[in-house]
């Protein structure tokens, strides 16, 4: 009966029905027919219809074996090459076989892994796994500091790779081979889709139809959209997906979203209109591999009985324990009562009431955009106005906090953010003094993000990612340095440095009349002038001979802990800087510092600990460096990470973090 389709139509004419009948009576009636009457019952029984309620657990327990069908289809679909058998740990092998499963449904994936899982190792074991099952070759696209580390994996790996500098794509790409997998580092930093980089390699992707992996521990800072455009690369706004935003569509429905978005409902660009965190979880669940350090210690490590610490173990049996956080106070003087003392001075209520209550006008410029214009605004300028007012309050309250954890930092990294601050000020009112444009830098918050970025967001240098720099070497930067006393001198070189943005870089900003602007634009850019004058004047000159904190650091190395490893991390450039140059001035020769902006960071991990690093066959390195400063914008690997812990199995120390608020 199960392949009589006729059974399953509405039968409308007498005679038929009469037929239809007596073939149901003698199927019904046969004597070799069998009763299954109870078997049927059982089986509906035991079926969702049943008249027993299911437990909730045992419909979650469906649900998820359901949704981790594809993960677990591409855990079966690929082996791992070799050569990273007893490298990789079983999450590792796990997010490479996903990964590798995206990649070969969808073209792409983006391996978002936080900070210290290996995503670098993993990503290579991906790109090795696509060359053998397929036959192509990978392109690899990595920051320039990055380069050599990349050709060291490609050699060790054996990948059939060439590593490009990101900052060569614009002129490279176009006349560049055919590579049918594109790997790009550090994807973070193509979130902004209407930059000349972005296009390059969007173009080179779409014409090569290369396959792309995408890495990156940031793929999405404050907003689902940096997200969306680094997807953008390899999947094409109007494709249509297998999914729905469909929390967005419960709210508006699905007439009211063709009316006003007027974008394909299974698309990309239909996530990009939702808001809702339930439907970009469902995006990430077809493009994104990401897992937290807690989730590897819940779900892959182990616990050691005797010691009762976290390990992972790889394919020899060897241990990998996770470095245990024990932060312990390192204190330092500070007396209130000594007019000298300079943190006294910086920590006084005066200074934080001070930081409080500045406007911070260039950060929300579009608070002081005009209603009316005498000159109607540009299509360009209307663009560039959108920005701003998109960038609302979010990004005065990102300068603030930077400026308060710039003091928490140290005394030098805060002098320095103060002077900087007050010389773009003087360099807005200036452009409003001689009635000229405004520079008005990229409205990204990842520029104010320390995690992302390790300088000083009003340093007068810094290059944004939004300008597409491609030769920037840095050997052209804008000088900042020098006295910077009375306000004549801000004024003096704020004129200089404008000359030099409207001159040489030009094309790095977004130049808006400055008539677009209220006088209260004016008014509060010299206000926060005044008020940051004031902290300076009392503070004065860093002078490192007083710094309590650098002192207290200095003794910890040299008396408690002499001759051992350690790492000490912050989040400023400018406090690792601070620290080289003085520790070492103290007599502490074998240290280095590392910042998003170090030439080779991977060269000087190496250095700290090659035989982690498997640089020691043949002498090729020899541990040089006993103490390594980082900024925390620059992306410790788990190679990198996990060393740690290998280095303690050797009997040596190193801190995790030193509790020097650093």
């Amino acid at each position: 009966m199960s392949r009589q389709g006729e059974l399953n139509i509405d039968v409308l004419d007498h005679d038929a029905c009469k037929k239809l009948a007596q073939w149901f009576d003698d199927r019904w009636n046969d004597r070799w027919c069998i009763d299954i009457s109870d078997e049927l019952a059982q089986i509906i029984g035991e079926s969702w219809a049943r008249e027993e309620l299911i437990p909730p657990y045992h419909i979650y327990i469906k649900m998820a074996y359901h949704l981790s069908q594809k993960a677990r289809a591409g855990l079966s679909e690929f082996r791992i090459p070799r050569e990273f058998g007893q490298k990789l740990f079983e999450f590792q092998k796990a997010a490479v076989k996903i990964a590798a499963h995206h990649i070969n449904k969808r073209g792409g994936v983006l391996i978002g892994d936080v900070v210290g899982l290996g995503k670098t190792l993993m990503a290579t074991a991906v790109a090795r796994i696509i060359e053998d099952d397929l036959g192509l070759e990978t392109l690899i696209i990595c920051p320039k500091n990055l380069v050599d580390m990349w050709k060291d994996y490609r050699d060790q790996y054996r990948l059939r790779a060439r590593v490009l500098s990101i900052s060569q794509v614009i002129s490279k790409l176009p006349e560049l081979r055919r590579f049918r997998l594109v790997l790009i580092d550090e994807s973070h930093n193509l979130r902004n889709r209407e930059g000349k980089r972005f296009h390059a390699i969007q173009e080179y992707l779409n014409e090569n139809e290369s396959k792309v992996i995408l890495l990156s521990a940031t793929p999405y800072n404050k907003t689902y959209l940096d997200l969306s455009n680094q997807l953008r690369l390899f999947v094409p706004e109007d494709k249509e997906l297998t999914i729905r935003p469909e929390r967005l569509l419960k709210d508006i429905g699905k007439i009211e979203f063709r009316r006003k978005h007027q974008c394909p409902i299974r698309s990309l660009a239909a996530f990009e209109k939702s808001e809702y965190p339930d439907d970009w979880r469902e995006l990430r669940r077809l493009f994104l591999v990401r897992r937290t350090r807690s989730f590897i210690q819940d779900n892959y490590a182990k616990t050691d009985t005797e010691n009762g610490r976290k390990y992972l173990t790889f394919e020899d049996g060897t241990r990998s324990y996770f470095p245990m956080r024990a932060p312990k106070t390192i204190k330092f003087k500070i007396n209130d009562k000594d007019p000298d003392d300079q943190y006294a001075k910086l920590y006084a209520s005066d200074v934080v009431d001070t930081i409080n209550s500045l406007r911070l006008p260039r950060y929300g410029l579009g608070n002081y955009v005009k209603e009316t214009h005498r000159k109607p605004p540009t299509q360009s300028e209307v663009r560039a106005l959108n920005d701003l007012s998109r960038a609302g309050k979010r990004l005065m309250g990102f300068c603030r906090t930077n400026i308060f954890k710039r003091l928490e930092s140290g005394g030098e990294a805060f002098i320095l953010s103060i002077e900087r601050h007050i010389l773009r000020n003087y360099i807005f009112l200036h452009a409003i003094e001689q009635g000229q444009p405004l520079p008005v830098g990229t409205q990204d918050a990842g520029l104010l993000d320390a995690r992302i970025n390790d300088e000083d967001a009003d340093s007068t240098s810094i290059t944004s990612d939004l300008f597409d720099n491609e030769n920037n070497t840095g050997e052209n930067e804008i000088e900042e340095k020098g006295s910077l006393k009375f306000e004549k001198d801000y004024k003096d070189r704020a004129a200089k440095i404008y000359a030099k943005y409207a001159l040489e870089y030009k094309n790095r900003f977004r130049w808006l009349r400055e008539e677009l602007f209220s006088k209260a634009l004016a008014n509060d850019l010299q206000s926060d002038v005044k008020a940051l004058l004031g902290i300076l004047k009392k503070c004065g000159d860093w002078d490192s001979t007083k710094d309590t904190k650098l002192e207290a650091l200095h003794k910890m190395i040299t008396e408690k802990h002499p001759g051992e490893k350690i790492i000490v991390f912050t989040q400023f450039a400018d406090t690792v800087r601070y620290l080289e140059k003085h520790l070492k001035l103290k007599g502490v020769s074998s240290l280095s510092g590392v910042t998003g902006d170090s030439p080779d960071p991977t060269a000087l991990a190496w250095r700290f600990s090659p035989e982690s690093k498997n640089k020691t066959p043949f002498g090729r390195i020899k541990s040089e460096i006993e103490l390594i400063g980082y900024a925390c914008s620059v992306d410790l690997e788990l190679s990198d990470f996990l060393y740690l812990s290998y280095s303690l199995q050797r009997g040596h120390l190193l801190k995790d973090r030193i509790s020097l608020h650093t």
